[in-house]
């Protein structure tokens, strides 16, 4: 195993859209919310420890899941686990950690990837980490990993690629042309058509090097910050430190802050079994499904006449439905959501009401 190779896992969010199983205090990523036995930062976890030296791999999250972080992954060294104490999007943790990881290995070939996404084909997905981190190791570039769309999804970023002006040793890697933030149906069908445009995964890979380089290039105001608290890193003042940094920073995705301005940016073309799991819809697309393609969490659910569900309750709960076609169904704690499956993208408003008048027990 490389000693260069870094992770930094991002595992701020709060998955509001997977309410109500998802809360502020517990979000998605500390859930098994596939029903596997275990979580998706332990299942992010593990996959990339078969890669990345377990003393490698950082976490950003906010402060408040700090002891979550310690319950769910009690081999992460207390120094690898940074807390933002503000959410202010990718482009500021992934500067705090590379500035970091700078600090103790100035040759560090870092992964960049969300705690919460499932990938399916773990071989094929080490298979073009590999890949990436040779190239990152060998010139100064930033990779991202694009995943080949099977349906003109709206709710995914787009990145169109072409030919590599080099000769790459791996031929799924691509010059990347253009970013396109999630596209009305009629573009996102021109864009499955056309062929060479690949669902942005929001995974990197790239050398520190690299990454603070073209920080400073495109994004000085977030880098200056972060580089003058550098020398607070790693002693007893940079939890203060990064207060102060983070109640001056911007919040930006690095994907605005970088990724589209920067001329050296590639894409690796990967099918890895990839969703982000942003949304009930998504998940009920990656699970197995009975013969009237009900998607079912929960041993004892009993459906009848009914069709294209997703259920997700207590193993112990008897849930017994009849006549429903489309719906979510979730039970988590002390709150029940039933929901047709077209007006998922509601349940943030649906959060935004509980909030007002019930207050944050709910949320």
């Amino acid at each position: 195993m490389n000693k260069h190779h870094y992770c930094l896992i991002m595992a701020g969010g709060v998955g509001s859209r997977f309410w109500p199983m998802s809360r502020a205090t517990h979000p998605k990523q500390f859930i098994d919310i596939l029903g596997k036995g275990i979580t998706l930062i332990q299942d992010t976890y593990q996959r990339v420890s078969s890669i990345v030296p377990k003393g490698n791999v950082f976490i950003v999250t906010h402060e408040s899941y700090k002891d979550l972080i310690k319950q769910q992954l009690p081999d992460i060294p207390d120094d690898n686990i940074l807390c933002e104490p503000a959410r202010k999007n990718t482009a500021p943790c992934v500067a705090y950690a590379s500035y970091k990881i700078a600090l103790k290995d100035p040759e560090a070939l870092v992964l960049v990837a969300p705690s919460d996404h499932l990938i399916k084909k773990d071989k094929t997905f080490i298979r073009a980490l590999k890949a990436c981190y040779e190239k990152a190791a060998s010139e100064d570039c930033l990779i991202t990993i694009g995943i080949k769309p099977l349906w003109p999804d709206t709710g995914y970023g787009y990145i169109q690629y072409k030919e590599s002006p080099v000769k790459e040793k791996d031929p799924r890697i691509g010059k990347v042309k253009t970013f396109t933030e999630k596209p009305d149906l009629e573009m996102a069908q021109f864009f499955l058509q056309s062929g060479d445009f690949l669902w942005n995964s929001g995974i990197f890979v790239w050398s520190v090097k690299s990454i603070i380089k073209a920080l400073e290039t495109y994004a000085s105001d977030v880098a200056d910050l972060f580089k003058e608290g550098q020398k607070y890193y790693y002693t007893d003042k940079e939890t203060k430190e990064v207060e102060k940094i983070y109640s001056q920073c911007k919040n930006i995705s690095i994907d605005y802050a970088v990724m589209e301005k920067a001329s050296n940016v590639y894409v690796r073309s990967s099918a890895i079994g990839w969703s982000d799991l942003g949304t009930w819809g998504s998940l009920y697309q990656q699970m197995e499904k009975d013969k009237d393609k009900n998607a079912v969490v929960g041993k004892n659910v009993m459906l009848f006449q009914s069709s294209k569900c997703i259920v997700h309750v207590p193993k112990e709960k008897l849930v017994v439905i009849e006549g429903l076609e489309d719906y979510i169904v979730v039970e988590s704690k002390d709150i029940l959501l039933i929901c047709k499956k077209q007006d998922e993208q509601q349940i943030r408003n649906f959060v935004n009401e509980v909030k007002a008048r019930k207050g944050e027990k709910f949320v």
